[in-house]
């Protein structure tokens, strides 16, 4: 029996030994991953705006960044952490930072002026639209919001959501995914190395427990003649 017992804590020690290491290469990959987030985004060097109080600024307004922030938060529901926010660390390089950055393209997309230029009159739906210039407001319409055969809403939509924002949009949320990713290989490298620690502080005592020797049960002779006379009266 104390030989199984010693035998399964060496079984569990191996195993928890396994995590351990396996957390360890874990780890090591997501520091790996984050020092290549660093210094990718040190070479795009996008920076967040903040004022001397720490407050976030678009285009020196806290209003604009409120309002950007308000869309982040509240219409596409991100939980932004606010200690990625930080205003010594402009620095575009966390999840809340990239999503921030990319709330600010689609903002300032969403809440602009477009002009388009006819260059013949057109007619569309029994409606004639005469050559010439519009300014048409975006009015918070995204890029499946248009009408693509109108005349000038079809100009608007190309206009508004060109390549260039769709592609600034695509590189930011590629961003954001990556440094979430990294955050989950960090968190599932502790817990690898959590579990891995118990199994092996278990593996340990079952090893104890087998090594330890069983002592004897000695019965005095007087004692043994006492329950045998006890025994014989019943």
């Amino acid at each position: 029996m104390q030989a199984r017992i010693k035998t399964l804590g060496f079984i569990l020690a191996i195993i928890g030994l396994g995590f351990v290491v396996g957390g360890g290469v874990a780890y090591a990959k997501s520091q790996a991953g984050y020092k290549s987030l660093q210094a990718f985004s040190a070479q795009q060097n996008v920076t967040l705006a903040y004022n001397e109080d720490g407050q976030l600024t678009d285009r020196g307004e806290t209003e604009g960044a409120e309002a950007i922030m308000a869309l982040l938060t509240e219409d596409w529901d991100y939980p932004v952490v606010e200690a990625d926010l930080d205003p010594n660390d402009p620095l575009v390089n966390t999840a809340s930072e990239y999503m921030f950055q990319m709330a600010t393209v689609a903002y300032h997309t969403l809440t602009g002026t477009q002009t388009v230029v006819l260059d013949e009159d057109v007619e569309y739906n029994g409606e004639t639209f005469e050559a010439g210039s519009y300014d048409v407001d975006v009015d918070g319409r995204y890029w499946t919001a248009f009408d693509r055969e109108h005349p000038i809403d079809g100009l608007v939509r190309a206009q508004a959501w060109n390549g260039t924002t769709h592609g600034l949009i695509g590189e930011l949320g590629v961003g954001t995914v990556t440094h979430s990713a990294l955050q989950m290989v960090l968190a599932l490298a502790g817990m690898f190395a959590g579990i891995g620690a118990v199994l092996i502080v278990a593996g340990f005592g079952l090893v104890w427990v087998g090594r330890s020797k069983t002592q004897p049960v000695t019965i005095e002779a007087q004692e043994l003649e006492s329950s045998q006379r006890d025994l014989a009266t019943i």
